[in-house]
């Protein structure tokens, strides 16, 4: 990271949290930009949980011609060819793991913590839920990709090879590509872990049937 981020976003269902996310933004939004979505999710049943919202960085982005802006890593190029700024990524997963032991020290064990995510955040949470070292709860990925493919096999924690995944992409999306988002889920597939996958017919977006698909899967990984 190129600083310190300001203090995340917090919010909860209920007094006494049992359960939290870590929900990251995408590029160029902030903390803010999914509290709306996490107030509508269905989550009765549950026992409280926290959702944590971060605000990534500002920083100058390469795919924007440089202009600085709010960014998890660095960005060349959307496709599979293009360089990646792995120093950029591992960096943002480290303060994502400094989230997680927050709330271990507040009482959360990491089997009741999901890691979450939209676009470029969905690639933070994905990357750091693949390599944490103990039990999540589960990874919602949406409107993202898988990053450092080469390097996951190795990396790949033992805890987390079963781990709930949520997938969901847009087929209208002309910012992540489909095909990308898919290529991703296959190679997860091939390594074994199971990733449910829900298509939407949606652009770079989040959709109403979406939300009522994520609380039922939240409902499932954290019942």
């Amino acid at each position: 990271m190129t600083e310190t981020p300001p203090p995340p976003l917090e919010a909860t269902t209920g007094e006494h949290p049992q359960a939290s996310i870590i929900w990251l933004h995408g590029l160029g939004a902030d903390g803010y930009d999914f509290l709306p979505i996490a107030r509508e999710l269905d989550l009765s049943g549950l026992a409280p949980v926290r959702f944590i919202f971060p605000h990534a960085p500002m920083m100058p982005v390469t795919l924007n011609g440089g202009y600085v802006m709010p960014a998890w890593y660095d960005i060349v190029a959307l496709d599979r060819s293009a360089p990646e700024d792995a120093a950029g990524i591992r960096a943002s997963a480290a303060y994502i793991e400094d989230l997680i032991a927050r709330e271990n020290a507040r009482g959360v064990p990491s089997n009741r913590i999901v890691l979450a995510g939209f676009s470029q955040g969905g690639v933070i949470a994905l990357h750091a839920a693949l390599r944490h070292p103990t039990r999540l709860a589960g990874a919602l990925i949406l409107s993202s990709y898988l990053a450092l493919r080469e390097s996951l096999p190795a990396e790949a924690a033992a805890a987390n090879r079963d781990l709930p995944i949520f997938m969901a992409h847009g087929s209208m999306d002309n910012i992540v590509a489909e095909a990308l988002a898919l290529n991703g889920e296959k190679q997860l597939a091939a390594l074994g872990y199971a990733v449910e996958w829900h298509g939407y017919a949606m652009a770079h977006s989040v959709c109403p049937e979406e939300i009522l698909d994520i609380g039922d899967w939240l409902k499932r990984v954290l019942g």
